[in-house]
């Protein structure tokens, strides 16, 4: 079962931080960096714990920002206005979110 559609590529040159989710994403995208998972019955050397940590520590500036976007309610509730409408709302929302965070 596929789930994105062939014009869903990422950019080759972008880099991608993932959650341990995107399993199998190194696999199509080159830059994909993604936390090295503890393996059966050997556990994680100090670099991978390192690894992980560096790459929790960029994600997390992500994770607050949607959490963020979903106190406003525009990505957990369906959205209840014209379709046309919802770009500009997100876009009004985001600006909010970036003002309080300080971007």
């Amino acid at each position: 079962m596929k789930i994105r559609r062939q014009s869903d590529r990422l950019p080759q040159n972008s880099e991608v931080l993932a959650d341990s989710g995107y399993q199998g994403l190194q696999h199509e995208h080159a830059k994909t960096k993604i936390p090295i998972k503890k393996q059966k019955n050997k556990p994680r050397t100090k670099e991978d714990k390192k690894y992980n940590k560096e790459l929790s520590s960029k994600r997390v500036l992500v994770e607050n920002i949607i959490c963020k976007l979903k106190d406003f309610k525009i990505l957990k509730d369906q959205f209840r206005s014209r379709r046309s409408r919802y770009a500009v709302v997100m876009q009004i929302i985001a600006a909010l979110v970036n003002l309080k965070m300080g971007f």
